[in-house]
């Protein structure tokens, strides 16, 4: 018995070493944009999907704290006027404006874009940050797509078409888009673009791999027009996603989180890209703690992400009368 709780005490200790070295891998390699508090982003309009919680929030608030009038593009209204009252006060920027956007739907993107086409008269950049995880449970949105993809990937895919024009009318412009290294254990079916019957946990990963293909294609078509395009991986983060997680899952995940980047931490390289004037031309590339980074060769397949792009816009119903990239 004793030998037992000996082992046992061992295996505990090393657990805990193995998450203090993490933690004290991401403090040492942590990217920084130190030199936010000098940009200026004055007369600059934002556009920051998901900004009522985790890194959206925090991408928000800097920006804000930079001069820039940023649109916050959220699904709960409830958080998002709590965030958008944060916002306002901790930056003294009156400037934040919220919308209601709910990537899943179509529709509600639809009604979004329209509201900013009428209202905004330039946009100088879109940053895709919202991102949706489930484990367990198969769900569909009212489209009829599996929410995961919906959300992660057809969603941004339709925004960006829908805001391309005021993009490029605003030139310089620049999109933004939040992948993950998590795309490296995954692969788009394109045999399959509407998995509805895949394991939940599995398709974020697979949006993760879409969200690099699409960006990646979205840049060579934009290649010139004044409008950068470029894909981050904000590490792991200590936010809300992780709130599906169930019992009794969460709880060694409980633990584990702790030893994530904080959300600010993890906001660091969307804001970078977002402002920064070092990378102003940069098109194209993806960052990591506030440095380019390469990708797997697999996921630069253009074929691939042609294939992507071409039935993406059958799925999410691009028209005639649409604007085109």
């Amino acid at each position: 018995m004793k030998e037992l709780l000996m082992q046992c005490s061992a295996i505990v200790l090393a657990i805990l070493v193995i998450l203090l070295m993490y933690r004290l891998y991401h403090y040492l390699t942590c990217g920084r944009f130190v030199k936010y508090k000098m940009t200026n982003m004055e007369g600059k309009v934002v556009i920051v999907t998901g900004a009522n919680s985790g890194i959206g929030k925090e991408t928000a608030k800097s920006l804000a704290k930079m001069g820039a009038k940023v649109i916050m593009a959220c699904r709960n209204m409830e958080t998002a006027n709590q965030a958008r009252d944060e916002i306002i006060k901790e930056s003294e920027n009156p400037k934040v404006i919220l919308h209601k956007l709910d990537l899943s739907s179509q529709k509600s993107v639809r009604q979004f874009a329209a509201e900013i086409l009428k209202t905004e008269p330039k946009l100088d950049v879109l940053l895709h940050n919202a991102g949706y995880a489930n484990t367990f449970t198969k769900l569909k949105s009212e489209d009829g797509i599996e929410l995961t993809m919906a959300t992660n990937h057809y969603g941004c895919f339709l925004l960006t078409h829908l805001l391309i024009d005021l993009l490029r009318k605003s030139a310089p412009a620049r999109i933004v888009i939040v992948a993950s290294e998590l795309y490296r254990f995954a692969s788009v079916d394109l045999k399959n673009l509407n998995p509805v019957n895949t394991f939940p946990a599995y398709l974020y990963y697979v949006s993760k791999c879409a969200n690099i293909m699409f960006g990646q294609e979205l840049a060579r078509r934009l290649e010139g027009s004044g409008i950068t395009v470029n894909l981050l991986h904000p590490g792991m983060i200590d936010s809300g996603i992780w709130r599906n997680v169930p019992f009794p899952l969460s709880l060694p995940m409980n633990l584990i989180r702790r030893c994530f980047k904080t959300p600010e931490q993890g906001a660091q390289t969307s804001i970078y890209l977002a402002s920064s004037p070092e990378v102003a031309e940069t098109h194209g590339k993806y960052f990591m703690d506030c440095k380019e980074a390469s990708l797997s060769k697999g996921i630069q397949n253009e074929e691939r992400a042609k294939q992507l792009w071409e039935e993406s816009v059958k799925i999410v119903g691009l028209s005639a009368m649409d604007p085109k990239i």
